[in-house]
């Protein structure tokens, strides 16, 4: 007997990572109804299928007024939030951390319902090295980021914590992760825990939504994060490649 059909949410559908995953949420049979919110929304060109855009529910959004975003009345299974800046985008450090944590945040709370009976699942892309209590900025921020998702009550949360993100297709050209591509691009020979294509994170990402950690198989290596009633499953670059190849 197949599941039923799951609604999703996804939030920075634009970045790298995002892009691919609502490709697949719009291909997948298992999600019925997809909806993508955020500064601005993407493009599909006509390459999905008519059926794939018929499901699709597209919202510009105000992050400084998601009040009005009507996130909440969607009634979304699982939220899938592939939101993110670096520094140098955002401008400065406080405003990288009000995109990177404060707007991640606050969305996903807006998109928690208020019906006790509907149990919502929260998937973050968050980062390798992510530590509240990291004197960096970046794994710090992703971190805090992680913990105070954890306390928003979703029945599951689920953190993706990759490595290098190999294929990245970004507007900005990035030097420095050019330079860095090629080393861990070696290291991968050695280790699978140093990078992973972008296509097969997102595929990762969509089916840890799909299973839920109750679901998730050992092979991945899931382990467990948070404290008190804050609990979140991480999952690692290593484990992101085995359940993406599943």
């Amino acid at each position: 007997m197949s599941a039923p059909a799951q609604s999703a949410l996804i939030l920075g559908a634009t970045g790298a990572t995002g892009k691919h995953l609502l490709a697949q949420l719009l291909a997948s049979p298992h999600f019925s109804r997809v909806g993508e919110y955020g500064r601005r929304v993407s493009s599909l060109e006509g390459r999905e299928s008519e059926a794939a855009r018929g499901k699709l529910e597209q919202k510009v959004i105000d992050f400084e007024n998601l009040g009005e975003s009507g996130m909440k009345e969607g009634k979304w299974d699982v939220v899938f939030v592939t939101l993110g800046t670096t520094r140098a985008s955002a401008g400065s450090a406080a405003a990288f951390e009000k995109i990177d944590r404060e707007y991640v945040v606050n969305a996903a709370k807006e998109a928690k319902t208020d019906d006790p009976e509907h149990k919502q699942r929260i998937v973050y892309l968050s980062s390798s090295g992510a530590n509240a209590s990291s004197p960096f900025l970046y794994p710090r921020s992703k971190g805090l980021t992680e913990l105070a998702l954890a306390r928003l009550g979703y029945a599951d949360t689920i953190v993706f914590q990759p490595g290098f993100l190999r294929g990245a297709e970004r507007p900005d050209k990035r030097v420095a992760e050019t330079v860095f591509g090629y080393i861990t691009g070696a290291m991968s020979h050695f280790s699978p825990s140093v990078e992973i294509e972008v296509p097969l994170l997102a595929k990762s990402i969509l089916d840890a939504g799909r299973l839920g950690t109750s679901s998730l198989p050992a092979s991945i290596g899931a382990t467990k994060a948070g404290a008190d009633n804050a609990w979140y499953t991480i999952i690692g670059n290593r484990g992101a490649g085995v359940l993406g190849r599943e």
